[in-house]
Formats: structure tokens, sequence, C-alpha cells
């Protein structure tokens, strides 16, 4: 008897992909554009007892990946786990890697899968398969996205009427101090963060990194363009703030450029390909001496909840994407993540805790 026969596991049999188009709440814009709908694509793999896991994937074109794309890759990273146990995480990559290059989406929506159906094999959640210590988990925090000043004041406002203690607030334009006293004083006494998505110059930054600190912001993330290497060094050793690292840190072997150029690293499951992946994306941050945030996408709680078992590994959450939809616009649901940025990791919920809106919760 093997190892995963003894664990009450078994290979997987079959499997389905789809793409879920959900509208959001309200328009979010960022210093790229703003959007109005998000787009998962969403796997399901069943073992041979009938077990079933699932999983979901953002892509993102930013990244070089569409619903298309990912879509079109899934069938041969999907042959490779076939047969397979859910539980080979390593050897899953490794397959994954030689199989199809990129497409980081499309991996997490496999490997989120597996994951979560090997939880519901051996009936445990993915916190307690990792070892996260779910007393640990941060708040996440809620994105004002940019828009009209008073429209982000009003949006902050709500949102820290509904619990959350933290906002994280998109700039990237010309009317940035507009927008930031606007949300201050929406506010007035949450803990802000600022994310400028690449748009500003080394030198902007630097000098918007001033008011910033006057306003009592946290830190400032991805603040120049992810190719100016030289820049974001600019910005970390004159900076008033401290600077977070996004599109300049996608994956595990991007923390060592970063290292003495930020003092956090965000970690997204949608970014770096998975669980797996984020995972060492974690560990390598944590050895460089970094703090660590872990984000998502505007994205379906299928992948939400991956991303919050790995939240106490990190100082900082922002897992909000869910929260930022349409009501009833995702068809799943996730009690992990609450409506105020609370962060529940239920010890009774096997896999992800993720399921299927309209099921009864495990």
């Amino acid at each position: 008897m093997t190892a995963d026969e003894r664990a009450g596991t078994a290979p997987i049999a079959d499997w389905s992909v789809e793409t879920v188009a959900m509208e959001l709440d309200t328009p979010f814009g960022i210093s790229r554009g703003t959007t109005t709908t998000a787009e998962s694509v969403v796997v399901r793999l069943t073992d041979e007892r009938g077990t079933e896991g699932v999983g979901a994937g953002c892509p993102d074109a930013y990244y070089g990946e569409t619903a298309g794309t990912a879509e079109s890759v899934l069938p041969d990273l999907l042959a490779t786990v076939e047969g397979e146990p859910p539980s080979a995480h390593q050897r899953r990559h490794d397959a994954f890697e030689r199989v199809v290059r990129d497409n980081p989406a499309a991996k997490a929506a496999v490997d989120i899968a597996c994951y979560d159906l090997y939880g519901r094999q051996v009936g445990e959640p993915l916190h307690a398969l990792l070892g996260t210590d779910p007393e640990r988990a941060p708040r996440s925090c809620y994105s004002v996205g940019i828009a009209e000043p008073d429209e982000m004041r009003d949006r902050a406002a709500a949102a820290v009427e509904a619990g959350f203690e933290h906002l994280k607030v998109k700039l990237g334009t010309e009317r940035d101090r507009e927008r930031v006293a606007a949300v201050r004083e929406g506010a007035p006494d949450a803990g802000l963060r600022v994310d400028a998505n690449e748009a500003w110059t080394p030198a902007e930054a630097v000098r918007k990194s001033h008011w910033l600190a006057d306003a009592d912001v946290e830190f400032v993330e991805q603040p120049v363009p992810a190719s100016d290497r030289e820049g974001l060094r600019f910005v970390y050793e004159h900076s008033s703030l401290p600077v977070a690292a996004d599109e300049s840190c996608v994956t595990a072997s991007d923390v060592p450029d970063v290292a003495d150029r930020a003092d956090v690293a965000v970690v997204k499951l949608d970014k770096a390909g998975g669980v797996w992946p984020a995972l060492r994306q974690v560990h390598a941050a944590r050895a460089h001496d970094l703090e660590v945030m872990v984000g998502c996408m505007v994205e379906t709680n299928a992948s939400l909840a991956a991303g919050a078992a790995l939240a106490p590994l990190c100082d900082y959450a922002d897992l909000d994407g869910s929260l930022l939809l349409a009501d009833d616009a995702d068809p799943f649901a996730f009690d992990g993540i609450q409506s105020d940025g609370g962060i529940v990791l239920e010890t009774g919920n096997a896999g992800t805790g993720v399921r299927d809106v309209g099921d009864s919760t495990e």
C-alpha cells in the first residue's frame, strides 16, 4: 500500500474547465485603466472516488495572459495531473514548467484545485496542510480604486463603517494629493497604504512620499515601472515611506533582485502560479529579511480562499478581490474572508473551504 493509499487519497480521474465573467460592484480604476468585469478560469478535478476539488485563476493581460490563452493551455497542464495524486505538489510544478511557458493564472487554477482536492480527501483544511497558524492571519485591507475624489471619500467611509481598519488607495494621476485628502477625510483613523501601479517617475515618487508620510500613509506599493530597477532603488533609498514591490516581484526568483530595493514583497497566487510557488516566494522573501503582503486580483473566492491559507505567513493581507464584485456575481462562497476584512480560517472546512453558492457550509 502506498503512502497516498494509507492517507485515503486517490488519483485524479477527470477534470473540467470553464471561464466565469463577473460584474464589479462599481468600476475599479488603477493607473493603467478601469475595469467593470472580472474573468476567472475555474478548474474542477474529480478523483476515482468522486471527490471534487475546485480552483481558479484570474488571468491578467499585464502578465501576458487572458482567459482565452489560459483555456488554451489548461488541457496540457491538466494532462500532467491526470492519474496523479493531488498531493504531488513538487512533481506537478516540475511538469507544469516543462509543458507550458508562463500563464501563471492557469497554473494557479490547477494547483489550487489540487490542494483543495487533497484537503477534501484527507479531511483537513488547507491551512492545516500548510501548517499555518489561523491566529496569526492579518486583517485584509480594502482597495479604493481611482475615481473622483468625493466618490473615493465615500467608498473609504463605507469601508470603515463596514469594519475595515486598513485601506489601499490606488493612485497614479495628476490629482493624487486631492484624492488622498478625500480618502483621509472619509476615513480619518484608518491605516492607509497607497499603490501607484508603476505610474510615477522615481523623482515623482520620492517627492510624493513626503506628503504621503504627512498623511500617515504606511507604505507605497510599486511606485515606478517594474523595468526601472535602478529607479526602484532610488525610491527605496530616498523615500519617506517603506516601499512594496508587486510588479517588480512576480516569483521567488525576483526576490533577490528587489531585496535591496524594497521593504515588502507582494505575493499573489495568480502571478506566482499557485500555492506551491507562492510559498516559495514567501520563504525567499523571509530569507532576504523582507516583509510580505499576500495580495490578489479582482477575482472569485475559488482562488482567494487559497490565498487566505497563506495569510498567517504574511505581515499584510490584501484579499478583498471578491468583495469588489457585485452581489451574487461570484459563483463561489467562502466564509473565511469576512465583509470587515477579518480572515477566519475554520478547522471544520476541508480543502480551501470554498463551496458553490447555494451549497450548505461543510
